[in-house]
């Protein structure tokens, strides 16, 4: 079953159609770079490593093992503090929940699996799709 990709709109067919690197196979002397991939990164990876890939690569795809693990979301807010601006995607275990988080880190849309994608149906990440509001510093902002 392919993976469901969520942006803002909601549940939306994947539109990248280039080839996807893993981070693994570009530290190779083997690999030659080109133009337009996507990189498929682990969340252990620092961003700093990844500024080499900016002028190539058009999608950075960060890895997220589980939810609660946190990390791709500190990668994604240093890959835009540093000047990444291609397309960031989170792909995994992603809840719902999560969705407001990982905009505001920088990341374009999200990628989960079909069953993650059922037990959590397109309402619930729509819901969530107004990632501007209801932060805490806007709240503040209300009272203050």
């Amino acid at each position: 079953m392919a993976n469901v990709v969520i942006q803002d709109s909601g549940f939306v067919t994947d539109d990248f159609t280039r080839e996807i690197e893993e981070w693994e196979n570009t530290q190779t002397p083997e690999w030659h770079g080109f133009t337009g991939y996507g990189l498929n990164v682990p969340n252990t990876v620092c961003a700093e490593d990844l500024q080499p890939y900016f002028k190539t690569a058009a999608m950075i795809r960060i890895n997220f093992p589980n939810f609660a693990d946190g990390r791709g979301f500190s990668i994604a807010r240093h890959l835009r503090l540093l000047g990444y601006q291609g397309r960031l995607r989170a792909a995994g275990h992603i809840i719902a929940d999560q969705y407001a988080m990982a905009r505001r880190c920088g990341f374009d849309e999200v990628e989960v699996n079909q069953s993650l994608a059922t037990r959590q149906p397109v309402e619930d990440w729509k819901f969530r799709a107004d990632w501007r509001a209801h932060n805490y510093q806007d709240r503040l902002q209300r009272v203050c």
